[in-house]
């Protein structure tokens, strides 16, 4: 069960894609969320979740005061789901809340390609069989994107290799969560 922890729609529960999609559990969301608050990284910011699958990393930074959240997911049932939940989520939200959320039902390259607006805040969370090789082509369409400053957190299987940094964007720390890997970086 994947649900909201915290913010104006706090233990809702999200839909998630059946197979094809591997959900952040909720303590590594909590371990991502606790460290973005501590960078007072949320409030107000413009925030892309990239590979979203269910889209509940971009919907709790909603939930916690980003001001507009954008949900990029390829797999149409996954992009459905998305929609959904977000739709959830915007019920919840306050009256006199101007939040945004966006889905984007498109492959993550193409959308990188073809984007213009600039994010505070990344989340990438790519299939742990994604290779370096598209990652790095990722990372470097993503670096021009990221606002200064910008925070990137990308989760990988902790069997993967550390990503090739592309200039633009400089790696801060990594930390294990059991088979997971959170990379923070920031956009410099």
């Amino acid at each position: 069960m994947t649900r909201i922890i915290a913010g104006f729609a706090g233990s809702l529960t999200l839909s998630t894609p059946g197979a094809g999609t591997r959900p952040t559990s909720d303590r590594v969301r909590e371990a991502i969320f606790s460290a973005l608050e501590a960078r007072d990284a949320i409030e107000d910011a413009r925030v892309l979740d990239l590979y979203a699958g269910s889209g509940a990393l971009g919907l709790e930074a909603a939930s916690r005061g980003a001001a507009m959240v954008r949900l990029v997911e390829r797999g149409n049932s996954a992009a459905a789901i998305c929609r959904k939940n977000a739709g959830v989520v915007l019920r919840r939200a306050p009256r006199s809340s101007a939040l945004r959320i966006e889905v984007t039902g498109q492959p993550t390259q193409a959308f990188l390609s073809s984007n213009r607006e600039t994010w505070d805040l990344v989340f990438m969370d790519p299939p742990y069989d994604l290779g370096e090789t598209e990652l790095l082509h990722n990372l470097q369409s993503l670096a021009s994107l990221m606002a200064p400053d910008g925070t990137l957190c990308l989760e990988r299987s902790s069997r993967s290799p550390e990503p090739a940094w592309p200039a633009g964007i400089e790696l801060d720390r990594r930390k294990n969560y059991g088979d997971t890997t959170l990379w923070w970086a920031t956009a410099r």
